[in-house]
């Protein structure tokens, strides 16, 4: 069926969508490209997931396969569940690791075997503060940060190098780009003052250090006093929460103009949504955001989502 007798059948979304004039079956691969660069697709790319939490790489990308084949995805997002190596000593006494995750880059080689270039897949990564976080706990963060705020800021940059040189090898294994997750420009985390001095300039200095990968995608859980503060980051691709943060998607495209827009569905009550939910979420987003658009959640969707609920945002889309 093509998109458009699908959205007529689906009652009236037709009016809401990009034109149409790319042919009917695209590739994953050539309906990504295309959104990227803002041409017509024959209908929007989507992906979504959720963490596996699978203790070995072969048992991660096997998981991380079959759910893409399962809901015919036109992006991999691989899913990073291994640890930052810890040290012997207090956690913020770091050295830069060359390879902080070696079972993750088997992974992502395995998936890449996998999908013998089905589709792009991309790495998930999550900044410094975040990884400091799973060190030793958000407490003793914060005490860190007032105790010795110097120890801190160079434990984040330790971890920043090392995330660095982990993307380098990720993209040698074949990754088009890394998901970047910054967890902490909202007020539960910190303030935007806070957010500039300890967390913008390494956030910054990694989306600067991978530059240049088509799927590098800056994942946002984020308030609207922080928005401004990653306009100038380098990345094609931003991905927020719509629903969490209440910021308009027409307002993240006024900001950032020239960006893809990834989001639209509501991760967090996923599994209530009906298909008419789903539908209306779809529509308002790629109305909003225009042809520079990929369809997902603002992040991953619940880890207990059974396949019936999964099923259904790939079968709105006529997958």
């Amino acid at each position: 069926m093509l998109r458009r007798d699908f959205l007529l059948a689906a009652g009236g979304f037709a009016a809401a969508a990009p034109a149409l004039a790319a042919p009917a079956s695209l590739s994953h691969k050539d309906r990504v490209d295309r959104a990227l660069a803002g041409k017509d697709v024959d209908r929007a790319p989507f992906t979504f997931w959720h963490h596996f939490g699978l203790p070995t790489a072969s048992a991660h990308a096997a998981r991380t396969l079959e759910f893409h084949r399962a809901y015919r995805t036109d992006i991999v997002k691989v899913m990073s569940d291994f640890p930052y190596p810890k040290p012997s000593g207090p956690w913020y006494k770091l050295k830069v690791e060359p390879n902080p995750f070696p079972d993750q880059i088997r992974a992502l080689e395995l998936v890449r075997d996998g999908l013998a270039g089905d589709a792009y897949f991309m790495e998930t990564v999550f900044n410094p503060w975040n990884v400091a976080q799973k060190l030793s706990s958000p407490e003793e963060v914060l005490r860190l940060k007032q105790e010795n705020p110097q120890a801190l800021l160079d434990a984040l940059d330790v971890i920043n190098q090392s995330q660095i040189l982990h993307v380098k090898r990720a993209f040698t294994a074949g990754a088009s780009g890394v998901l970047f997750s910054v967890a902490n420009a909202n007020a539960k985390e910190m303030s935007p003052a806070d957010y500039e001095k300890f967390s913008r300039p390494f956030d910054k200095r990694f989306m600067e250090a991978i530059a240049g990968a088509k799927l590098n995608t800056l994942h946002l859980h984020v308030e609207p006093p922080y928005l401004a503060q990653f306009r100038n980051f380098q990345a094609p691709v931003i991905n927020y929460s719509l629903h969490v943060s209440g910021i308009p998607m027409s307002e993240v495209r006024r900001q950032f103009p020239s960006w893809v827009i990834a989001g639209g569905i509501d991760e967090v009550n996923f599994r209530k949504l009906t298909d008419d939910d789903l539908q209306r979420q779809w529509q308002a987003a790629a109305q909003a955001a225009g042809r520079k658009f990929i369809l997902t959640p603002g992040c991953s969707v619940p880890n207990d989502s059974e396949p019936e609920d999964l099923i259904r945002l790939p079968r709105l889309l006529g997958v």
